[in-house]
């Protein structure tokens, strides 16, 4: 038994000296001894994929780390090996524990400590001796609140080394996280709208998911939101109006389906309207303003016959004249496809548009911008609403019944024809509640109540334009009375008035004939730019806008021609002094081309002197301004020289009009009135000088017209009017190789004779380019500015003339006043002496 225990043990003593030892590390040898080889190299280049972590490596965490755990290895005191037992590790290593370093003063004190012990514990080891439990307690939690403290002042020292990247790092995860955030909401404005559009009754509720997202305190977030609100509504709002249940109609008992759609238009009219809301109060802010006048306007447009539609156009109305472009455009855009399209809303949108801008405008005293009103241009009005429709056919098929009556017996056909009304008063019934239904269903009213709506619409649009002639000649009565020379004023105190005017003359068939006569001493009193009726005009409006007055008075007198009768000569005498004020550039040229063809080729036959004195007008204004003005002009006077042919001696070169002479023998140029002229004791000259003018369509032109003959009676007239006559040769189409429309040619045929002098005319002809002769053009360039300069040094020399000639009278006249009171002072001494 003692063997085999003897031999057991040694069996244990052997299976415990079988350890296996871990493979040797390689020794450590320092950074600057380490040698790289090609070989290292080649792996390196070869493996360089897999070694893309290392420049990812924070070299200077690494580098402070190791500079610490060095200097916690100076702090530390290795432990004499006498004192305290080493450790031994797997691969045969020693070591020895280590303490900290103490400070002198704590070492002097524990000297003064061992001083003081050591007659108490001489002989004993203190390593030996053992603490008690309070003793070890006490120094674990120094050893832990020690290790705390050297771990926090590390960190705060990384801390402070890593501030500038780790700043760096926080923004980029705040970018990060807000672009996440950003899509996200994107992402989940997306999915509740396709969602709602999918199926609108089924997804109601997240209609108020997408009005809190509109919520956010991101601008570009709530942009989002409100435009896909906008998407969402244009599609799911039904084609009428929603009217929510009463009470009573709440108590009583519905099925599912009936519920189910109540709930849908409640939640849909409600969520509508807090966007609305949402909307009307972003519209306040500046940097919402454009998004938000757009999500207004495409409601408006697209669903004009919903709910609200009331605070729809109050806003658009509002911002009909505001002075940013892209409001503004937005909101006119919007009205105009209000007026012309009817058959969204039946017409009731456009009263309650045109009255809401009626009150606008004299709510800010007529201060608007022009297009406020200008949208007055796309309304239409019918004009058959209340005019008698044919026979009623039900009178027709009662005299066919009492006919039928005398021919046949009363006995057995009584009881069918009381069959046959019963059916066909059953069949007009039945066709009365289909066109009531289509009738509802398209918004379509019927005759009476549509023209109920237009007349509404009308008094406002009169009402407006009335509002704005009053303003027009209050503020030229106040500007004359406190100013007596004032200049020609500009449209800045009447900036509605040209708007006006042209509306007066699109609708001037549709104005009561009880305003007739107020509208045309108004527009009297505005052509003539003042107020004042004793003839002393102040110009306190544009030519074009007088020239306007002008053409809306021709306008309204040809539309009622039958029921007034109203003397015009007044505007012709405004018409030929405004020919003589015009100035390019300042004034507009299509007013008065327009102008010259209602007042003068539209009209019927002119006075000959009022003909012969705008004819020599016509022809001096030729000669001052450019091509487009010249060619109106002449297109003008040739056409006026062709319905009076007595005019056409102002041709003949004889000083006194030839043959033909009027009650004023001189030509007086500068008169007012072109009756008082004298224009037939003229000659037209001008013609001669046009004849050399610069651009070929004017030179060719008045070349025609100086070559027509008094002889005959020429009634073919042209058959380009001024307006496109000056069209086609203004600033923008003006060519020097013949201008496409403008093309000169004589025309032949007469009704009498075969003179070879013929009526020209203008005809439009697509003849081939001719090229230009430099040097013949540069020498008509040459003298037509040249005869433009003698006429200005003649005009100056004149005017010294007469300055001179005026001295001269005067001069006589005191020499002749000197003279006589000489010549009465002899007398009266010869008085005295002789009393």
């Amino acid at each position: 038994m003692g063997m085999m225990g003897k031999e057991r043990g040694m069996g244990k003593k052997k299976k415990r000296q079988k350890i296996i030892l871990p493979p040797e590390l390689p020794p450590e040898i320092p950074e600057d001894e380490v040698e790289v080889s090609d070989e290292d190299l080649q792996f390196f280049d070869e493996n360089r994929d897999y070694a893309g972590f290392v420049s990812t490596l924070d070299t200077h965490s690494i580098t402070r780390r190791r500079q610490a755990e060095k200097q916690k290895e100076e702090s530390a005191l290795q432990v004499d090996p006498v004192d305290a037992l080493p450790v031994k590790t797997l691969d045969g290593e020693l070591y020895y524990r280590t303490a900290p370093k103490k400070p002198k003063d704590s070492e002097n004190a524990a000297d003064k400590n061992e001083a003081d012990g050591e007659d108490g514990n001489e002989g004993v080891d203190k390593s030996i001796v053992k603490l008690t439990k309070a003793e070890r307690r006490a120094k674990l939690k120094k050893s832990k609140k020690e290790a705390k403290k050297q771990g926090k002042e590390l960190d705060k020292t990384e801390d402070v080394q890593q501030t500038p990247q780790a700043a760096v790092l926080a923004e980029v995860k705040e970018d990060l996280t807000a672009e996440e955030t950003f899509e996200s909401k994107k992402r989940k404005l997306a999915e509740l709208g396709m969602a709602l559009l999918a199926d609108p009754e089924a997804n109601i509720k997240t209609l108020k998911e997408m009005l809190q997202i509109s919520k956010d305190d991101d601008q570009a977030i709530v942009k989002l939101a409100l435009l896909s609100l906008l998407a969402v509504f244009k599609d799911i709002i039904p084609g009428y109006r929603i009217r929510l249940p009463t009470e009573k109609e709440l108590e009583m008992t519905v099925s599912k389906e009936v519920k189910k759609k109540r709930y849908y238009e409640s939640t849909l009219l409600s969520t509508y309207k807090a966007y609305l809301q949402k909307l009307m109060a972003l519209e306040r802010q500046a940097s919402f303003q454009h998004v938000v006048v757009r999500c207004i306007c495409t409601l408006l447009d697209a669903v004009p016959h919903f709910n609200f539609r009331e605070s729809l156009l109050a806003a658009v109305i509002k911002n009909i004249s505001s002075s940013d472009d892209v409001v503004r455009k937005l909101c006119c855009a919007t009205v105009k496809s209000l007026f012309t399209d009817d058959g969204k809303h039946g017409g009731e949108a456009t009263v309650e548009a045109v009255q809401l801008i009626a009150d606008h405008v004299k709510a800010h005293d007529c201060q608007l911008h022009p297009d406020s009103i200008e949208v007055f241009m796309y309304l239409t009005f019918d004009e058959d609403l209340g005019r008698p429709e044919n026979p009623n056919e039900d009178n027709k098929v009662k005299n066919k019944k009492n006919k039928k009556r005398k021919n046949h017996g009363e006995s057995g056909e009584l009881q069918e024809r009381d069959r046959k009304k019963n059916r066909q008063e059953l069949v007009t019934k039945m066709r009365e509640e289909v066109n009531a239904d289509f009738r509802a269903a398209s918004f379509a009213p019927d005759v009476k109540e549509r023209r109920r709506m237009q007349s509404e619409a009308l008094s406002a649009v009169f009402e407006t334009y009335f509002r704005i002639l009053k303003h027009s000649m209050r503020k030229i009565s106040v500007r004359s009375e406190e100013n007596g020379s004032s200049l020609p004023g500009a449209s800045g105190n009447h900036p509605l008035l040209v708007p006006c005017l042209i509306g007066l003359g699109k609708f001037s068939h549709l104005i009561d004939l009880d305003f007739m006569g107020d509208l045309m001493n108004c527009l009297r009193k505005l052509a003539c730019g003042s107020s004042n009726s004793d003839g002393s005009c102040n110009k306190l409006l544009t030519v074009s806008e007088r020239l306007r007055c002008c053409i809306v008075a021709f306008k309204v007198m040809r539309n009622n021609l039958e029921a007034l009768n109203v003397d015009l000569q007044e505007f012709f005498v405004q018409l030929y002094n405004l020919i003589i004020e015009y100035r390019p550039g300042r004034d507009q040229g299509e007013v008065l081309a327009e102008a010259l063809k209602i007042m003068l080729c539209d009209d019927r036959q002119h006075d000959m002197q009022k003909a012969a004195a705008f004819i020599k007008r016509l022809a001096t204004f030729s000669l001052c301004f450019g091509c487009a003005e010249s060619m109106a002009a002449l297109v003008t006077l040739k056409h006026l020289l062709q319905k009076n042919v007595k005019c056409r001696h102002l041709l003949e070169n004889d000083a006194g009009g030839g043959s033909v002479l009027g009650s004023i023998v001189k030509y007086q140029p500068y008169a007012s009135d072109p009756g008082q002229s004298g224009a037939l004791a003229s000659v037209l000259w001008e013609l001669n000088l046009l004849s050399k003018h610069y651009h070929p369509a004017v030179s060719t032109m008045a070349s025609n017209v100086s070559g027509m003959s008094a002889g005959h009676n020429q009634v073919y007239l042209a058959k380009v009017s001024p307006q496109q006559a000056f069209a086609d040769l203004s600033l923008e189409h003006e060519s020097f190789i013949n201008p496409k429309n403008i093309v000169m040619k004589s025309n032949h045929k007469r009704k009498r004779g075969s003179g070879s002098s013929g009526a020209a005319s203008i005809n439009p002809t697509p003849d081939t380019a001719t090229p230009i002769d430099e040097d013949g053009l540069k020498k008509k360039l040459s003298e037509h500015f040249t005869l433009l300069h003698d006429i200005k040094e003649n005009e100056r020399l004149r005017g010294e003339l007469d300055r001179v000639t005026l001295s001269l009278q005067v001069y006589k006249e005191h020499k002749n006043q000197k003279k006589r009171e000489h010549a009465s002072k002899p007398k009266k001494n010869t008085e005295k002496t002789a009393s």
